[in-house]
């Protein structure tokens, strides 16, 4: 056990030093057995903290995020979360302004994310595989523009109720228009017709 546990510090190390010494705009720490962010990478990457753009913390056994995250690296353009223990997101989420796609895919969601509709530049989230019950009438502003991905595999005896415009594909955006992609494989429930 102590020497899988040595690996994956190893593993994260390696990932580390490789954007720290290469100026990647590019962190990624999937598969390496993560619980938590490790604290001191704060301290390692706090040089090139402002070029990341796109952390990928997939596939690890993340139960959250902190706040200290979200505003330490506030100039990500791309966050990949999916296949982890994840069921809420930090309120910090918010100082995310340049973020344009969100994978929490494979995660323990049973709400949505509703910091997520604060975000301008926000044009992706999946959410697949997670077991949202319920949501508001109101996912995300009429005025944003975005695609969002929701459960593949729902359990049978629940039920996706999705607002008004969800449920099917919508017309692709036009100049000025502002439109919602949904792609779903969850049939649509009663409260999804108009």
């Amino acid at each position: 056990m102590l020497k899988k546990m040595g690996e994956a510090v190893a593993r994260v190390a390696r990932k580390v030093n490789e954007t720290v010494e290469s100026g990647s705009d590019t962190l990624d720490l999937a598969e390496c057995k993560l619980v938590a962010f490790p604290i001191g990478l704060y301290k390692v990457l706090r040089n090139v903290t402002d070029q990341i753009q796109l952390i990928t913390l997939a596939n690890n056994e993340l139960k959250s995020l902190t706040s200290k995250f979200m505003t330490t690296f506030c100039q990500l353009r791309e966050l990949r979360l999916e296949g982890n223990f994840l069921h809420r997101l930090p309120n910090e989420v918010s100082t995310l302004q340049h973020l344009k796609a969100i994978d929490l895919s494979r995660n323990q969601f049973r709400d949505f994310p509703e910091q997520l509709t604060t975000l301008p530049a926000l044009e992706t989230i999946n959410l697949e595989e997670n077991n949202i019950v319920g949501r508001g009438r109101q996912i995300l502003p009429e005025s944003h523009s975005c695609t969002l991905a929701f459960i593949k595999r729902s359990p049978p005896e629940r039920s996706l109720c999705c607002p008004p415009r969800l449920g099917a594909q919508m017309p692709a955006k036009t100049s000025g228009s502002p439109s919602l992609d949904v792609h779903t494989a969850v049939p649509a429930s009663p409260c999804c017709t108009e």
